[in-house]
């Protein structure tokens, strides 16, 4: 790799201590960087222009080598699931926002069909807006067609609907419901997860900010996990979006980042989103936008105005890892990603939008080899590995974290691999990764134990069945684990048991040394 100029050595010495895995919050050992004070009103403007970037040419596997000796590619014999898909989750919004004042309206419909052969009788709802005190105001929820509902049952973030008789497989529940959200704006602390949830001066960010339905686990009920100090704990079906939004601030102007493209009509801005994990909005009157174009898929990066070079450099990234992650994982299946430059620690992926911390805005050098570059590559790669592949978060988050951090080393290796060794250095090894990769976000022993084992770990765990199974191998069945489970809730037994019909070399060593349940 190329050797670093002396005088950022201090840099990579914040980083280190500042940086963590992609998606998570800072743990006690990090200290969040440096914000720019005193921003001049006047840089407040949008700029909608499209820059000079099209997309990188690929022409050959980004993953080239031969295969190790004796693990030719089998013919493998799975079978992928129908190409149709039919969610089972319907929801439509229509919401009033006072940006101002943080209050937020909002009358929702759920269409919700059993599609399990058992008997439904609850449902449940997740409501993320009620972990905060005082925050979610529930005004009625009815059923409008389907069974009727009892008393609700109250619990921290989800609630129970009782239903009088039971949902039956096929049967269709309709549900209406009332209420409004006072956006909290919670203080960014180093021992607990990034809450992007609420507002800040400069951005109100509406994430899992509706009631929804987890998935349901024949035999074992709701997929419905509570929340832990750290990682993210929900799981999501993938469902169909329609949300109408109005801002009713006058004589303001505000720019929304959402996870599907806007129709305006008159004061409403209109969205459409299909087989999603779930729908974001992040506004804000300090955003500079700009755009460019990879295939069809129009990225969008909403910056604040201090940072237009990194701003670009996360559009540039962002633009290359959709080519690359195209050719690996399978296409994209969504006509716009928004990258939203955050202000709250660290990053966090959704749906057809992801955010980056402003702290990786505030360190970029204008080099490859930076965490801004890495993580932007990371949220990149949750496009996949949590959009298109669901997984359960809170119990089996390697199935996303792991492949998205070592996403982030495919990345690397395609465009720079000259700041490779930077990543493996200062982004893997210099954590010493230990620990069970297949543990939960539950883990006992805090933060940086979860980060180190299922992020880190997970990622040298990867690089080692890479080497294992050959190139060829490992590169088949990653696009085939997307093909076959796109639009499910994958599993790690799904995992393990697809890979062994693309290799016939023995990968059951690595799993006893990196999993606790091999």
């Amino acid at each position: 790799m190329k050797s670093r100029p002396r005088s950022r050595h201090w840099l990579l010495l914040i980083l280190l201590v500042m940086v963590l895995a992609g998606c998570q919050a800072n743990s006690p050992d990090q200290t969040p960087a440096s914000r720019p004070e005193g921003n001049d009103a006047s840089l407040i403007e949008r700029t909608a222009t499209s820059l000079p970037i099209s997309p990188p040419a690929i022409t050959q596997p980004a993953i080239a080598g031969n295969p190790a000796p004796g693990t030719e590619t089998p013919s493998p014999t799975f079978v992928p699931p129908p190409a149709s898909f039919e969610p089972s989750a319907f929801y439509t919004l229509t919401a009033v926002l006072n940006y101002s004042t943080h209050y937020i309206a909002v009358d929702q419909q759920i269409r919700y069909q059993n599609r399990s052969s058992e008997p439904l009788p609850d449902i449940r709802l997740m409501i993320e807006p009620a972990y905060y005190p005082g925050a979610f105001q529930l005004n009625s929820i009815t059923s409008q067609s389907g069974p009727a509902i009892g008393e609700i049952a109250w619990d921290t973030g989800q609630i129970t609907l009782p239903l009088i008789t039971p949902l039956m497989p096929g049967e269709i529940l309709s549900l209406a419901i009332s209420y409004a959200i006072q956006l909290p704006s919670p203080t960014p602390s180093a021992e607990t997860r990034p809450i992007p949830f609420g507002y800040t001066e400069r951005q109100t960010n509406l994430v899992d900010w509706y009631p929804f339905i987890p998935p349901y686990r024949e035999g074992s009920g709701w997929l419905a996990n509570k929340a832990f100090f750290f990682g993210e704990h929900l799981a999501y079906e993938a469902a169909n979006f329609t949300v109408n939004l109005r801002i009713s601030d006058e004589n303001s102007f505000h720019v929304v980042a959402a996870s599907a493209p806007a129709q305006v009509e008159g004061e409403w801005r209109r969205y459409h989103l299909e087989k999603a994990r779930g729908f974001a909005l992040s506004v804000s009157t300090q955003y500079q936008v700009k755009s460019a174009q990879v295939g069809n898929v129009e990225v969008t990066a909403y910056t604040f105005p201090f940072h237009p070079a990194a701003g670009e450099a996360v559009l540039d990234t962002t633009i290359k890892a959709l080519a690359l992650f195209n050719q690996l994982f399978g296409d994209y299946p969504r006509k716009t990603l928004s990258v939203v430059e955050a202000d709250f620690l660290d990053g966090m992926e959704y749906d057809g939008l992801y955010f980056l911390s402003n702290g990786f805005y505030n360190l970029y050098q204008g080099t490859p080899a930076e965490y801004l570059i890495a993580i932007a590559a990371h949220e990149t790669a949750h496009q996949w590995f949590y959009g298109l592949v669901g997984n359960d978060q809170g119990n089996e988050p390697w199935l996303d974290e792991a492949l998205c951090t070592y996403s982030e080393r495919l990345f690397f290796e395609r465009y720079y691999p000259e700041a490779l060794d930077w990543w493996w250095t200062y982004r893997v090894n210099y954590y010493q990764p230990r620990g069970a990769v297949d543990g939960s976000i539950y883990n006992p022993e805090g933060y940086r134990a979860y980060r180190d084992a299922v992020y880190l770990n997970g990622a040298v765990f990867l690089e080692e069945l890479r080497k294992t199974v050959g190139d060829e191998s490992f590169t088949a069945f990653l696009k085939a684990y997307v093909d076959q489970n796109r639009n499910q809730i994958a599993t790690a037994q799904g995992f393990f048991e697809l890979l062994a019909q693309f290799t016939e070399a023995d990968f059951g060593q690595l799993r006893q040394r990196y999993f606790s349940s091999p």
